[in-house]
């Protein structure tokens, strides 16, 4: 007996991940018949964390859906922003260390691998700790135990801040948490820091904080200029709380 034929489309967003054949727009696709579309669609090179709407024939169905002959497939991206089952908050691999930085210091929760402990730690980990896991790494995004996950579309960090802030829409409180370990800063004095502080920075500086965690102290220092860019960029496009601790 003849395999199935099926029509299928991909979106234009998806488009970076499946073969050229299947950019074109409407391609005839042959199935065993017995595989679910979602089985079919992540065949096809689309991680299932990427695809929103499926419709056969026009009408949604699901990714356990089984494909019939003849059957028009539509694959669309998924919806921005995205709705989570819970807090936006995040895990990234070890490739993405400056992401990571700069969602800490917009305040957001992230957690962050500085070692490669492997895609099976890596979905237990964002199931355990009901975490999105972002990474450019399709074949960890393939695990059935992540709780969420998200491809990181861009090699750029500044883009790779806009995309994953668009598609999550994090609350932002920028200064809040430690770029080092993810804790919380909070304000501190002088004297709290003076084992941490060199002489010219405890002269020049009267505005202080520390992690919580890590006991890392903050200030305005050289580098403020630059990350207050990032800061004030992220909060005129995304929005956010007015600031509170400031390095």
């Amino acid at each position: 007996m003849e395999r199935p034929e099926i029509w299928i489309s991909f979106a234009p967003e998806l488009h970076v991940f499946v073969a050229a054949a299947q950019r074109r727009g409407r391609t005839a696709v042959r199935t065993d018949g017995a595989s679910t579309l979602g089985h079919v669609v992540e065949s096809l090179g689309a991680p299932l964390t990427e695809v929103g709407v499926l419709t056969a024939d026009g009408r949604e169905v699901r990714t356990s859906h089984i494909p019939a002959d003849g059957e028009e497939i539509t694959v669309l991206g998924v919806p921005r922003p995205q709705q989570l089952p819970g807090p936006a908050r995040f895990l990234l691999d070890v490739h993405l260390g400056t992401l990571a930085r700069r969602l800490r210091l917009l305040g957001v929760d992230t957690a962050y691998e500085s070692l490669d402990i492997g895609d099976a730690a890596l979905a237990a980990r964002s199931a355990a700790e009901q975490r999105v896991m972002l990474s450019r790494d399709r074949g960890l995004l393939r695990r059935r135990e992540l709780w969420a996950g998200a491809y990181v579309y861009s090699h750029r960090p500044a883009e790779q801040l806009k995309d994953v802030l668009s598609r999550f829409a994090p609350p932002l409180a920028p200064w809040t948490r430690c770029t080092a370990c993810n804790g919380t800063l909070r304000a501190a004095s002088k004297e709290d820091l003076h084992e941490q502080l060199h002489d010219g920075t405890e002269r020049s500086y009267d505005t202080f904080a520390q992690c919580t965690d890590c006991g890392q102290a903050y200030w305005r220092g050289a580098h403020h200029s630059r990350l207050n860019d990032i800061v004030e960029e992220s909060l005129q496009e995304f929005g956010g709380p007015p600031d509170r601790v400031r390095h």
